[in-house]
């Protein structure tokens, strides 16, 4: 099977890989790519104590050239959406870390539950406000420093329309609604998508899916939980 990654080309490179060894064929279209600012982060961890909470690996990668001025926070309790993104953050050398099944509201009530009071945010930018409204509603206290950007890639739209009339894929996979909907507004994918009668798009969440024109619902498929695992075990039913 034929596979759309829109992932940045980090991220996209390590899903083509998976994508690879459950047999099908991965075809990389990049609509982002991260900045980050690791003085920012730097600069947040020195002026705050307490946990840390991230949503993004991308979180991970921005402290990562940080060295010896990370090492002093790695005792640092951390909270993460999914085990892949608290995998990162293992890797890195934090050593107490914790994850949530999924989304971030299902983070910010796993905070709660442990009544964390002083909490660090590493963000990225644009994000959904999920995380940090549950924490609002829960009452939390917790401050965020905004440590990366993802910065739109635009490819052409003749190398989008000769990926989606030469061989479509058979499916295509988003991650994120920033980047879902960065995909539908390049010129003519809605009408070349309307001629793929069988192609399916596959979403993360219910928040991705809401980029979804509503002409291609019926070929909209969401995934059963918010994590990558369970987002590529839809292929299977393709």
């Amino acid at each position: 099977m034929r596979v759309l990654v829109t992932r940045p080309a980090h991220s996209g490179e390590r899903t083509a890989q998976r994508l690879r060894e459950l047999g099908h064929e991965p075809l990389l279209l990049p609509l982002t790519r991260p900045v980050h600012d690791m003085a920012a982060a730097r600069q947040a961890l020195e002026t705050t104590t307490g946990a840390i909470a991230i949503t993004s690996a991308e979180a991970v990668r921005t402290l990562q050239p940080l060295g010896e001025a990370l090492a002093l926070h790695l005792s640092r309790r951390l909270f993460a959406v999914g085990e892949t993104t608290a995998d990162e953050a293992r890797k890195l050398g934090f050593h107490s870390v914790t994850a949530s099944s999924g989304s971030g509201r299902e983070l910010a009530e796993l905070i709660a539950a442990n009544k964390v009071d002083r909490l660090l945010y590493l963000a990225g930018s644009p994000r959904a406000e999920t995380f940090e409204t549950r924490l609002r509603e829960l009452g939390r206290y917790f401050s965020v420093a905004e440590c990366y950007r993802m910065e739109p890639v635009a490819p052409s739209p003749e190398t989008v329309a000769a990926l989606l009339a030469n061989n479509p894929p058979d499916a295509v996979l988003f991650y994120s609604r920033h980047t879902a909907g960065n995909f539908f507004h390049i010129p003519q994918v809605e009408s070349l998508l309307l001629q793929l009668p069988k192609i399916r798009l596959i979403c993360l969440s219910n928040t991705v899916a809401e980029a979804v024109p509503s002409v291609l619902r019926t070929v909209l498929e969401i995934s059963p939980m918010p994590d990558e695992k369970s987002l590529l075990s839809l292929l299977r039913r393709l």
